[in-house]
């Protein structure tokens, strides 16, 4: 994984940076900070934020949740898209990493737009499901652990509504998925989640190479 796009050059990378996004500066102060982390290559590429933000948009979201939370990055992106009233609810299990993200929130000004669940993200999930009082969501993000990525899928599937927008990220995996000699349960698993989506009629799709592939399904209504 790499914090930005699949097959950029480092150049054409930094072409992409100065003339193909607008990243608000508390975006890029998060992104620059988080470089320095030992677990920096879980950061999405800035592209693929401005992507994500451009999406929920267009699809006039209000209500987002959001599978792995990290340094709040891809959380902030999305708040920063919304309408005052717009709400994210994102999932960690990290609560030392969960600090940094509720601390980046709060400098960008949009921490009272951003639900942190700590804990497991199917405890989480299977609890909004069983919430008969919860509202469907209007996008989804799911950029956790690759094991339990079917399990999202359909957790996060159930929980959008009818012509809401479920992404997934990592879904090209470095290259992983396409390479036959690649055996590992984590790659399989990203595989088996690839073939479950380009096969599922409940949901329109492209796999699109954007930061380490970007799934995009819409739900069918």
């Amino acid at each position: 994984m790499s914090p930005r796009s699949i097959g950029l050059s480092e150049t054409l990378s930094q072409y992409l940076l100065q003339v193909g996004l607008r990243e608000p500066e508390v975006l890029r102060t998060v992104r620059e900070d988080t470089m320095r982390l030992p677990g920096a290559h879980m950061q999405i590429a800035p592209e693929q934020g401005q992507l994500m933000a451009l999406l929920a948009q267009l699809t006039n979201a209000r209500r987002c949740l959001e599978i792995g939370t990290y340094t709040g990055y891809s959380a902030l992106a999305i708040a920063l898209a919304l309408p005052p009233e717009g709400r994210v609810l994102t999932c960690e299990i990290d609560s030392s990493i969960a600090d940094i993200a509720r601390q980046n929130w709060q400098r960008a000004g949009v921490a009272h737009q951003i639900d942190l669940r700590l804990g497991s993200a199917l405890d989480t999930l299977d609890a909004l499901l069983a919430d008969q009082d919860v509202s469907p969501f209007d996008m989804t993000f799911i950029d956790a652990d690759k094991e339990n990525i079917l399990a999202y899928y359909e957790r996060c599937l159930a929980l959008l509504r009818p012509g809401g927008l479920l992404l997934v990220d990592n879904t090209l995996w470095s290259g992983a998925v396409a390479n036959p000699a690649e055996r590992d349960p984590v790659t399989e698993a990203v595989r088996a989640l690839n073939r479950k989506v380009h096969a599922d009629s409940r949901v329109e799709m492209v796999l699109v190479p954007v930061g380490d592939g970007l799934t995009l399904a819409r739900k069918v209504a």
